[in-house]
Formats: C-alpha cells, structure tokens, sequence
C-alpha cells in the first residue's frame, strides 16, 4: 500500500481521492490546498490529515507519494521539490507547459531514484488497449493518418479569476484540459509527433482563452495526423486510425469499431472503467516495484513538446519542429 498525499483539492484533485477510496494499492494519509477552509470536511470524510502547505506534505514521514492537482505552471517546481525530499510523483496532465521544464523534471526524479508517472487515463481504457493492438499487431496494415477529436464544455464554468480561465494556465484554449490527452494518446499508438502546424482562437466564450483549436500532426513514423479541441461545446471522445487493411475508431470511450478493407463493421462495446482509480493503482504498482506505467519519459516529454509547439504555431501560423 503506497501513503499518498493530494496536493490541490479542487474539483479534479477531489475526484482522483474518491477513485482512489477503497483501493488496495494506494491510500490518502495527506494533503494540501491553497483555501484549507474549503477542504476540511472533504479531509474528514475521507479520513486524511489536512496540512498547510507543500513544504509540510514534503516533510512528513508518512508520506511517500504526492499527486499533484496543481495549476500547470505550478508543475515543474513541484516534481523537483518531491524529488529532491524524496517522494514519488503522480503528475496531472499536462505534465509541464514546455519541453525543458518536462525534461528537467523527469531528470530530477530520475537522479532522485524516485518514480514519476503523468495522468493520462485514457490509456487506461480497454477499447484503447485493443486499439493499441490492432496497430502494434499489423491488422489494420501501413497506418496512413489518424483523425483525433475530444471536446467538453468546461470553459463555460470556468470563473474568470479563476487560473484554469488564465492563458498562461491554458495555452491554446482546450489543450491543457483536453487535447493534451488526445496528444498523448496519439503518441500511445502511433509514437513520437514530429512536427505541427495548428490554428486556434477564441469564438464565442467570454474569458480570454481559446475555445477553438485545430492541428495537423507528422509523426516521426511518418503517418499523418488531425486534432481538434474545443472546451465550450458539448463532451465527445473520438480516434479514427486508417491504414491500408482498414480502419478502427473509438466512438466515445466504451466502443470501438474494426472495418476491415472490403469487410464489414465490427462493433465492439466495453463497460465503463474507473479510469483515474486504474492509474492511480497502477502509479502503486511502479512504486512498488511491480509494474511499468503506461506513459514512458519519453512519451510525457514529446506531448508536453507538442503541446508547446500548438501554442507557439498557432501564433506564428507556421509548421514547427518539435523537438
């Protein structure tokens, strides 16, 4: 059992405590949060001592792990300072804004010898892992280019003094929130993105980020790619991956359909995964020593280089290395 510490008890850091309750593998003995007040009956009913501060949850002995619910400039820091006292690190998405901080930090935990894993959970679900065959196995042939779509609707509650409503927090609009994920899990079938060139903007919302954003992706395999994101419209989840036997698509994240070339459509439906609570459990495994997590170094380091590539493309309207 790996004691954790939750640092951040907003909305996403409440709901990575309530998938972790009752686990086996990893427990809430701590935690902190910049407006304690708000936090304490949340602690009580989940039975963890509330501390106050960072520097409090680094130097408590019972803590061996910290995942951080953070804001995202607030990332890179914090996984060097655990590093450096000694504690795991189980990082939201995304890991950092730029590829040098994603690189020094990885390095810190590396030399620290203590384990860092990025919360990408959809990797976590079964379709995907099936997905991840089809394309790892050859059935679908040459794969040619692939068609990513995630959307939500979260920009329209986002308070405008709050950070998530800040540009700097969220560089090109839905990518921090959303596509991000959908980078990574790009990179989980197809591998390391090369280039991008990206358009985004904001439409319709009214706090000063973007809420439309698109981009086309070349894969160092050489397969071609197109993502979209936007977090002011209604929740979808979407993967088209084709190649020359035929093509697989994820429609939402229970359902994915095989079309073989001259075939017909296989639909094949999964049951809803606690997702957060598979990759909390699976963090416990690295920790622990049993297990690999799913997001490599090099994998959390190429989607935060993509990620800052969207932001600085979109700007320049150029396509971009990235690095």
């Amino acid at each position: 059992m790996v004691n954790a510490a939750v640092v951040g008890l907003g909305r996403w850091g409440q709901v990575l405590v309530n998938a972790a309750r009752g686990s086996g593998k990893i427990r809430f003995v701590a935690g902190c949060t910049r407006t304690p007040a708000k936090a304490e009956a949340f602690a009580a009913e989940h039975g963890f001592r509330l501390l106050a501060d960072y520097a409090a949850v680094l130097a408590d002995p019972e803590v061996e792990a910290v995942v951080l619910a953070t804001p995202h400039t607030q990332h890179a820091d914090q996984v060097k300072a655990a590093a450096a006292a000694g504690k795991h690190v189980f990082c939201d998405k995304p890991f950092t804004l730029t590829r040098d901080s994603a690189a020094e930090a990885i390095a810190a935990c590396r030399k620290a010898g203590v384990e860092i894993a990025v919360g990408h959970n959809r990797r976590f679900l079964p379709g995907y892992a099936d997905l991840g065959r089809l394309v790892a196995g050859g059935d679908l042939g040459t794969v040619l280019q692939v068609e990513g779509a995630v959307t939500g609707s979260g920009a329209f509650s986002y308070a405008p003094e709050g950070w998530r409503a800040s540009p700097t927090e969220s560089p090109a609009g839905g990518m921090t929130a959303l596509g991000i994920h959908m980078v990574d899990a790009l990179i989980g079938l197809l591998g390391p993105v090369a280039a991008v060139t990206a358009l985004s903007w904001r439409r319709a919302i009214p706090i000063p980020i973007d809420d439309t954003t698109a981009m086309l992706l070349r894969f160092a395999s050489g397969a071609a790619g197109t993502l979209v994101t936007s977090p002011a419209t209604a929740q979808s989840w979407r993967i088209q991956v084709y190649g020359t036997k035929g093509t697989a698509e994820m429609r939402g994240e229970t359902q994915l359909v095989v079309t073989p070339v001259g075939g017909k459509p296989e639909i094949r439906d999964y049951p809803p995964t606690n997702k957060e609570r598979a990759e909390l459990e699976s963090f416990a495994d690295l920790v622990a020593g049993r297990g690999t997590f799913p997001v490599t170094d090099a994998d959390a380091i190429n989607g935060v280089s993509v990620l800052e590539q969207v932001e600085r493309s979109a700007r320049a309207a150029a396509w971009l290395d990235v690095p």
